[in-house]
């Protein structure tokens, strides 16, 4: 079930309208950002380059370029007939230093301590904050204006009848993206006085959702946007989806006969595709497409670099890479195509060095080898025009602007200015000219449009009354555990542990053997468990702590059993420990007293998030606020920047299926909801595991009247249990509030 509106937000702007075949391109879009920036500078590139320290992530964009595009969104959304509501826009509160939640302290809790704790201003930056409500805060078109509540829109929501776990997409920040991703390459061909243009791709697979890619392409109209494609299923989709003329359509990946064709015959349709020869025998189908279609098609080569990547797809690069041609297969395509009369044909170098490439310095190593590659190609004669630089563009997912895993040592701008500068130094020093720049950053432009929303159903539980008194006659284990109990204090803590520890061992020793009781034993852990608590609130006031004591606080954490499931929403975290910022979306103006992880419903143990971003590495547990089950109002998560690759990766662990998921879209009054995208029901969930939602309740059916012949089962009984069963075949496949 879905419901869309048709109308589109105003894609005008003035930051691009681009002409390829003019190298004033650049000077004018520039010009739209910083006027500064037009006249190029005449210093050398590598001059340039190490004049080049702090840069801004992204150019600030004229005020009448938002005023216009407000204007054009503000006629829109008056005309539309979907969903409207009026949220306040008021801007998030200043950012000063919070303190830590762990040094003994009596002020009252801020704002600022919950922007401290989760990184939120590192990561969120410039679309995510906390507002004075101490509720989760978006605004989609980051630093340019318009402010949403995320806690009163998932409650909004949720009154309309959507349910959690909940997709949220916001459209207007993939509109930013592309905006800024293009801007960043104006502003560095700019500086350069590089005489080629960009040209952006997004790689379908990143995210394949139809209205993600619908509203990417109509978003990247203005900057002649285009797709890649890396399976003949995601060819079909990018040639219906792609209408821009003049937008470039890589074709990546395996290929036969039937793929080169398909996108060959695509130019009759007026579609810019590059066929990317992967593998040496790619060339022998291309060659025989084109003489059989008559059509002279545009080629590129994908080069294995020896520079390799960083990260967790360093692999994706060298001698052992998955795709890509050696050296001497390259020279191997240029003489087959030359034999073929198609040299001309042959117009990219394509390269990969991995995903979520997190120090420049890797990217600036492989640009300089590929760069070199293109010159010599253009200086045996093959008709160069494009040089596709991949992905690799990361995304800051804890927020430290570090080099490690989970973030990046660079900026948008800083990658835009080393691409564009080691391009231009080789082709100037071998005399060629420049060519299109392409990339496929589709990470670093669909991440951030995506929160997955889901509440908490309950937690692990610690005895919460208090100890009974020592009684006569109790054991010595207890008697001993009830003295060191009462005697912990600052000075003795540390004594004191080990003595809980000990005392605890030998209680299961001799419950193993059968000399203490399950009601002993049960008192034992009590009283355990109580002598740590009060040894972790001494820990916790202390600058220093004992080794054996830094596990401590792990141990004391509760589980919070949350309605989601990591398979199907974030299988990232599972297959390979992506982290992703996970934090509270309301009560952050209130401390997070409880440490905690998160529990799935799946019956796995894998289904268990037990690391999360921290400034310092990772931590293996996430402060949490107590969570009362009785409370009319849920508890409600928010897991950021998942947009890249999750939803597709997804799997049916358990038979939890797709969530609900919902376009927002910001107006001037609030926000619109463009697209309802309804999750998998279980009927749904059970016929991709080819059940058949008829021969099921035929077969409950009859059990239920051989019950009732044996008198096992009432008539009643038998009419509630067959409803429920047909009600749940419609029912979502995550838990409901009761």
């Amino acid at each position: 079930m879905e419901q869309s509106a048709e109308q589109s937000r105003s894609t005008q702007t003035n930051l691009a309208t681009e002409n390829s075949a003019k190298p004033t391109h650049s000077d004018q879009m520039v010009e739209a950002i910083d006027p500064s920036l037009a006249q190029p500078s005449s210093s050398k590139v590598k001059e340039l380059k190490a004049a080049d320290t702090e840069v801004p992530e992204v150019p600030e964009v004229p005020e009448g370029h938002l005023a216009t595009s407000n204007r054009a969104i503000a006629d829109q959304s008056a005309q539309s007939d979907q969903f409207d509501a009026t949220l306040p826009t008021k801007s998030p509160s200043s950012v000063r230093m919070a303190k830590s939640i762990d040094s003994p302290t009596t002020n009252k809790w801020t704002i600022q301590d919950s922007e401290e704790l989760y990184l939120i201003n590192g990561w969120g930056e410039p679309y995510f904050s906390i507002n004075e409500a101490g509720h989760v805060t978006v605004s989609p078109r980051g630093d340019r204006g318009g402010c949403i509540d995320l806690f009163d829109l998932v409650s909004d929501l949720r009154q309309r009848g959507l349910r959690l776990p909940l997709l949220l997409r916001f459209s207007d920040i993939l509109a930013d993206r592309i905006e800024r991703l293009n801007a960043c390459f104006a502003r560095a061909i700019a500086r350069y006085n590089y005489q080629g243009v960009y040209r952006g791709v997004y790689p379908v697979k990143v995210n394949q959702q139809k209205h993600l890619v619908a509203e990417l392409t109509k978003f990247g109209q203005p900057f002649q946007f285009g797709l890649e494609a890396g399976s003949k299923p995601e060819l079909l989709i990018a040639i219906a989806t792609l209408k821009t003329p003049g937008a470039l359509l890589i074709c990546n990946g395996y290929k036969d006969r039937e793929y080169v064709e398909t996108a060959m015959l695509s130019q009759r349709l007026g579609k810019k595709p590059i066929i990317v020869l992967e593998q040496l025998e790619e060339v022998d189908l291309a060659i025989a497409a084109a003489q059989k279609l008559g059509i002279k098609p545009n080629l590129g080569v994908r080069a294995k670099l020896s520079s390799k990547g960083s990260g967790r797809w360093a692999e994706s690069a060298g001698d052992r890479a998955k795709f890509g041609l050696h050296m001497w297969e390259i020279l191997t395509v240029v003489e087959k195509l030359a034999a073929a009369d198609l040299l001309d044909s042959l117009q990219l170098l394509h390269f990969h060095i991995g995903s979520q490439i997190s120090a420049i310095s890797t990217i600036k190593d492989a640009l300089r080898e590929a760069a070199q590659i293109y010159v010599q190609l253009a200086k045996i004669g093959a008709n160069m025009q494009y040089i596709d630089v991949g992905g690799g563009l990361a995304v800051d997912y804890d927020g430290t602007k570090t080099n490690s895993a989970a973030s990046k040592n660079y900026n948008m701008q800083n990658y835009a200015y080393d691409v564009v500068a080691e391009i231009k130094e080789a082709c100037a020093e071998g005399k060629v000219e420049p060519p299109t720049i392409v990339s496929e950053s589709g990470r670093a432009i669909a991440s951030h449009q995506s929160i997955l929303i889901f509440d908490v159903l309950g937690t692990s539980s610690r005895p919460q009354a208090g100890i009974e008194p020592l009684q006569p006659g109790e054991h010595l284990i207890i008697r001993n555990l009830f003295e060191t109990l009462e005697n912990i204090n600052a000075q003795n803590y540390q004594e004191a542990y080990h003595d809980a520890i000990q005392f605890k061992g030998e209680a299961a020793s001799l419950f193993g053997f059968g000399y203490l009781g399950l009601r002993e034993r049960a008192r034992v852990e009590r009283l355990y468990w109580e002598c740590c608590d009060r040894i972790l609130k001494i820990v916790r006031q202390q600058e220093h702590v004992p080794d054996e004591l830094s596990d401590l606080e792990i141990s004391m954490a509760q589980t919070y059993y949350c309605n989601l499931s990591v398979f199907q929403s974030i299988p990232d975290n599972w297959a390979i420990g992506q982290m992703f910022p996970i934090m509270p979306i309301h009560r952050l103006n209130q401390e997070p007293s409880n440490r905690g992880t998160i529990a799935d419903l799946t019956c796995d143990s894998d289904g268990h998030i037990k690391e999360f971003i921290a400034r310092y590495s990772s931590k293996e547990i996430l402060e949490l606020h107590p969570f009362d089950k009785n409370d009319n109002d849920p508890y409600i998560l928010g897991l950021f920047l998942g947009g890249a690759y999750q939803e597709i990766l997804g799997d049916l662990h358990n038979l939890f299926g797709d969530t609900d998921t919902v376009h927002i879209h910001i107006t001037h009054r609030g926000y619109k909801v463009e697209h309802v995208v309804k999750g998998d029901t279980m009927n749904e969930v059970l016929e991709y595991v080819q059940y058949s939602r008829g021969e099921l309740l035929e077969s409950m059916r009859r059990e239920t009247e051989a019950a009732l012949q044996e008198d096992a089962i009432t008539i009643d009984e038998a009419r509630l249990l067959l409803q429920n069963f047909e009600h749940s075949l419609d029912g979502y496949t995550y838990l409901s509030p009761t």
